[in-house]
């Protein structure tokens, strides 16, 4: 009997999904619940698991886009044994034949898994290798994390898809496409190889004997994943570093230690004439006319191209005011000590702007809608994006429902986000969405700007930075700390009238903080 496994439904308004990558073969053996593939959508990426064990009968191939509902695969339920049709004539491997290992050890299938560029999102067509955990020949475990990719939105971790020997294919800083290949698992069963193996030309039992009798091994001066971040951020070659960890491996701390000892003796750090990191060639004075070359990061180019792109695509203009913040200055200072003792979070502005931003996008819906081709999208909720300055570029994660918040839960949410942001571990999840921004340029010292829309959003708010000025209050001039606000909006959707009258809320409601406590 043959079971028609068919594309899931993965989302709301989602009507096709393609097939990122199989992790299994035609006619592979399959249990129930094991991850078959890999369907990416507009949105996100999902994995399918087998709905019965059998054999695998593969009915859409990679890359194939699919509608909902389309035959993905089918299952053999009436076929029997563990392997699949790929291992069936394995034969034994050098390991077994020459040691007389026992079951337990790791013996060969024949088979070799092709790992390819998996689907991590919503738009990224491609993908940069962050560093590899593991080395080439390593032998792996299945779901062993084997390196790290770098997206345009965040850096995840790539699990190894099986058990066996690892064939690195692409190298450290190679930018992939989705798809592309990554690397290659000779896939073996049973336990790690001995590091007794009578093997010499195993290159993984010669890295495990090695281990053992404590010489070098692939591990010794290889970073992780998290020391790998500093060294690169820092620009130091791993070479210079020496790894305290286990087989030499360098460690985040010894990644820490050698940015400090980097920053003493510059001249240390690359041992490349030919392109020096750190200290040019200077000329006569002490002036340099050396030029340093970066790759740009996927992040910087995606950026790059949907900040084009909106200035391309949508009628944006931009509308200002300033706003008098000594009411809620003095209101913090009254109640910070109070309400940090009481919620063990700062009382900051950003919670005073996300809370009349609320107010007055529930009041002017079409400054919180969207444009989709011949249709006009407006949301009953607020779903408050919020620009964070990240290591490796901007993000914008999302803070849901944001109008059903009190302050202390936006205090509270802004922290969270913003340190996931600062530390890469923002999801996809946490950054998809969101009807309306806010950036705050001010703490970068900026006066007054004109931000760019976050697409498909059509309206963004720009805070700047407290000035004290001169103002005229019931006809005398006092000093006043005053902040410059600019509203960015895409005037196919949002009428002067409306943006204007947005804004001026806005600063009613600031200035007067007593109303977003009142509703009034």
């Amino acid at each position: 009997m043959s079971l028609e496994m068919k594309v899931p439904t993965v989302g709301e308004s989602i009507t096709e999904v393609t097939v990122a990558s199989w992790t299994k073969s035609d006619g592979d053996m399959v249990e129930m619940d094991e991850v078959i593939c890999e369907l990416e959508s507009d949105k996100a990426t999902f994995e399918v698991t087998a709905e019965a064990a059998g054999k695998l009968s593969i009915k859409a191939q990679e890359g194939d886009t699919l509608e909902i509902g389309a035959v993905l695969c089918e299952i053999d339920e009436s076929a029997s044994g563990g392997g699949s049709s790929s291992t069936a004539e394995s034969k034994p491997t050098a390991e077994s034949e020459s040691t007389g290992t026992s079951s337990s050890e790791a013996k060969a299938t024949g088979e070799v898994l092709e790992m390819k560029v998996p689907a991590v999102g919503e738009s990224i067509t491609e993908v940069t290798i962050s560093n590899w955990a593991k080395g080439d020949g390593d032998f792996v475990e299945l779901d062993e994390v084997i390196a790290e990719i770098e997206s345009d939105k965040a850096t995840f971790d790539l699990t190894a898809e099986a058990q066996g020997k690892l064939q690195i294919v692409a190298q450290e800083g190679d930018t992939l496409e989705i798809g592309a290949l990554i690397c290659k698992i000779e896939v073996m069963e049973g336990g790690a190889p001995a590091s007794d193996s009578g093997s010499g030309s195993d290159e993984s039992s010669e890295a495990t004997s090695k281990a053992d009798s404590g010489k070098e091994t692939y591990a010794t001066g290889h970073a992780s994943p998290a020391a790998a971040k500093i060294l690169d951020e820092k620009g130091i070659s791993a070479s210079d570093v020496k790894g305290t960890g286990k087989d030499g491996r360098i460690t985040k701390e010894d990644a820490m230690s050698a940015q400090k000892s980097a920053s003493k003796e510059p001249s240390k750090a690359d041992d490349k004439p030919a392109k020096p990191q750190f200290e040019a060639p200077t000329f006569g004075g002490g002036v340099s006319r050396e030029q340093r070359r970066e790759k740009m990061s996927s992040l910087r180019k995606t950026v790059s191209r949907r900040l084009v792109s909106v200035k391309n695509e949508t009628a944006m203009l931009t509308t200002f005011n300033e706003v008098n913040m000594k009411p809620i200055m003095d209101l913090r200072k009254k109640y910070k000590e109070e309400f940090k003792e009481k919620h063990e979070v700062g009382l900051g502005f950003m919670s005073f702007f996300t809370k009349a931003v609320c107010v007055a996008l529930q009041e002017w819906p079409a400054v919180n809608g969207q444009i989709d081709g011949n249709e006009l999208i407006f949301s009953d909720y607020c779903d408050i994006s919020i620009a964070v300055s990240a290591p490796k570029g901007l993000v914008v994660p999302v803070i849901r429902n944001a109008e059903s918040m009190n302050f202390v839960q936006i205090e509270k949410e802004v922290i969270r986000l913003a340190t996931k942001a600062r530390d890469n571990k923002l999801s996809i999840e946490e950054m998809e969405g969101g009807t309306f921004t806010i950036t705050n340029g001010g703490v970068f010292g900026s006066m007054m700007s004109t931000p760019i829309i976050n697409a498909p959003q059509s309206a963004i708010l720009g805070m700047h930075n407290i000035v004290e000025r001169a103002v005229v209050e019931n006809g005398e001039v006092v000093v006043r700390p005053m902040m410059y606000v600019a509203l960015s909006y895409d005037h196919r959707i949002i009428d002067g009238r409306e943006s204007v009258s947005f804004l001026v809320r806005v600063k009613q409601l600031l200035e007067d903080p007593t109303r977003l406590l009142l509703g009034v």
